[in-house]
Parts: C-alpha cells; structure tokens; sequence
C-alpha cells in the first residue's frame, strides 16, 4: 500500500522543489518557503547553487571517471535534469537508483521512469543502507562497477541523533572498489543563522530536519577519503563553468561541497 501524502505538513522535497522554480508543490510548502525566505532571504540561491554542483558532479563522474552506476540518496523529485540524464551524456549506459522517503518523490519518480529499465526509485530511509544494498531490485540493477553515492543536499535533513558522519561511512564500506562519495551540505559561519533556520526547519517539517552545520563537521564526513580537486568547498567554488547558470552569491548561509574517491 501506497504511503498517503499529506498535502498540510511542508514537505522537504516539495520545499526544495519550488525553490528550484518547480511546479509539484502545495500552499503548505510555499508558505513554509515564504517563512524560510524573511530568515534566509538567499534561500533560493543556495538551494540552486547546490543544485548545480550535484549536476557537474555527475558530469565530472561521468566524464572524466567512466562511472557508470550511481545511488542518488534524498533524491528528491525528479528534476528537470536528472542524474541518469547527465551522466548518460557521457557514459550511455549509466544506471541509477534513486532513494528518498518522502511519498510524492517516490510516486512522481516511478511515474517519470516507469518504462527506463536501467533505473530505480526505491522508498527507503537513508539512514538504514543495509536495507538499501540488500533491496532485491537495488542488488538485480548494480554491479560491483565502481559505483558514486550522491548525498545531495540532504544530510543537513539529519540530526545529530541519526549521525550523518556514521551514515556516510557505512554507505562508503559498502560501495564496490573505485567508487566516489559526493556530498553538498548546507553550513554557515554565523551560529544564529544555523539556530535559527534549523529550528523553523524543525517547526514547519515537523521535526523532520537536523540543522545547518559548520563547514568544519562537512569536511569530517569525508574522513579517510582522498578528495578531487579543488577539495571541500562553497558550492560556487567546485569546478564552475558557462554550462549551467552561474552561481550566485548567498549571505547567510552556503552549500558546502565536495567530490571524494570512496
């Protein structure tokens, strides 16, 4: 049975959706929007911003590293250019599964690639991987290919309590040899902005958030790894180009980022 979508609680990925200048949206979710845009007026650019380095993450994977199999955890709902589009544009044969729990994301993007046998949108909660290597259908679609797990603006969505750090170390001990981890994590240097926005956040999902952290803890989830250039850094900063729009400057607040051999 089908989770039913509660169109009153804001929504994350609807929330990120019209932020992004998406239509899947309901009033709850552009009024939290409204809210969170009078605290953190550059919410729209950073959400783009970070938006924009999952996109040249997957090209640079694609292109420069032949990966062909990519796990997209908090994928949201679909975009108007989807990891498996990007990546296909350099390797034709990339595969991707898509996780996220929210129940629209999942509906919209089985709806969406219903007839793409080489992806897979799965409702799983991130913070449990073993259940999501152990899906029947996630181990039938991947190999032990070399394989990039894709945290895209989502672990600022955990607490502290379901340790985002341990999640992505449990997810790395489980990719095949030569994979990669890419991470995009909201962060600010001002600590009333990060209390603040983490607790409207708190307020309208209804709990369903964990914080804006320091860019210090981001780059501790990537422990142990050996990073591509240029490193950890403000989501402006990784790689930009004339490809997509450029990035815009954000003051309260950033997307922190990085791309790292698993």
């Amino acid at each position: 049975m089908s989770a039913r979508i509660d169109i009153t609680t804001p929504s994350v990925a609807r929330m990120y959706e019209y932020l992004l200048g998406g239509a899947e949206h309901y009033q709850s979710d552009r009024d939290a929007c409204a809210r969170l845009l009078r605290l953190a007026p550059s919410g729209v650019a950073v959400v783009r911003n970070c938006r924009a380095f999952l996109e040249r993450a997957v090209r640079v994977l694609a292109e420069e590293h032949g990966v062909t199999q990519y796990i997209d955890f908090g994928a949201g709902l679909p975009a108007r250019r989807n990891v498996h589009q990007i990546a296909r544009e350099h390797v034709p044969q990339a595969r991707v599964v898509y996780v996220d729990i929210d129940p629209m994301a999942v509906a919209h993007g089985r709806l969406v690639l219903e007839q793409d046998r080489r992806t897979l949108v799965v409702r799983a909660d991130i913070t449990r991987p073993e259940a999501v290597f152990g899906d029947a259908e996630v181990r039938r679609l991947l190999t032990d290919e070399p394989t990039a797990a894709l945290f895209g603006s989502v672990l600022h969505c955990l607490t502290d309590a379901q340790a985002p750090a341990e999640l992505v170390a449990g997810v790395r001990r489980r990719l095949p040899p030569g994979s990669f981890v890419a991470i995009s994590h909201l962060v600010s240097d001002d600590e009333r902005v990060r209390r603040e926005v983490s607790a409207l956040m708190a307020e309208l999902t209804r709990g369903r958030w964990g914080r804006v952290r320091q860019a210090r803890e981001v780059e501790g989830y990537f422990a142990g790894m050996r990073l591509l250039e240029p490193g950890v850094t403000d989501a402006r900063n990784w790689r930009p180009d004339d490809l997509l729009l450029p990035p815009q400057r954000t003051d309260e607040w950033t997307g922190w980022c990085g791309v790292a051999h698993a």
